[in-house]
């Protein structure tokens, strides 16, 4: 079965620091701490195939480790702790995410490819290991679907089920896991809906 990828990245973030762009002087790099995707069959009832989630141990651009701040675990549940305990490498979560991806397109809500991704890879110094013809939008996806323009542009991946009024179990803000199942409950939706084929994920 052809299968589609919805992923999600949850990045290093301090308070102010969203504004700012992270240009405060003592703002980290926005920098990949959790990875999360799932694996949508395009055929049948499209159904939900696989999960990923991989946390990931950030470092700065010395190569030391960052400890995070208060704002970034109150948001995703995520400590040091965590990351000590089940964090990999940058390298191996790719590795690890290009591996369940099947080599298929790997789809988010906007670009994290390049503000999350590529902007990780250059802090820690390593070449990306999923070229970049392999990632897209998703909010193409929708505005495909018939999704107003004016409504993708205010609409956060994490409200997305709601905006389809589609029911799902609980989900966390904030994690990269949980919000990307929100695309992808609402990538199933859409499909079942034939708002979207198969084919508009190749």
């Amino acid at each position: 079965m052809d299968v589609a990828i919805l992923f999600d990245c949850g990045f290093l973030v301090s308070e102010g620091a969203q504004r700012r762009f992270w240009c405060g002087p003592y703002d980290p790099d926005p920098v990949i701490a959790q990875v999360g995707a799932v694996k949508i069959g395009l055929g049948g009832n499209f159904p939900i195939l696989g999960k990923f989630n991989c946390f990931v141990k950030p470092v700065d651009r010395t190569g030391a480790a960052y400890a995070l701040d208060p704002l970034f675990t109150k948001l995703t549940g995520i400590t040091d702790d965590t990351l000590t305990s089940n964090g990999e490498t940058l390298a191996i979560a790719l590795e690890m995410l290009d591996a369940f991806s099947e080599m298929v397109k790997l789809w988010s809500w906007g670009k994290d490819e390049f503000n999350m991704v590529a902007i990780s890879c250059y802090v820690t110094n390593i070449k990306p290991v999923i070229p970049v013809t392999r990632f897209d939008n998703a909010c193409k996806l929708l505005l495909k679907s018939g999704m107003p323009y004016d409504d993708i542009q205010k609409t956060r991946s994490h409200q997305l089920t709601s905006y389809f009024d589609v029911e799902h179990p609980t989900l966390q803000i904030h994690n990269a896991l949980d919000d990307a199942l929100s695309i992808g409950y609402v990538a199933q939706h859409l499909l079942r809906a034939g708002l979207l084929r198969a084919t508009d994920f190749k």
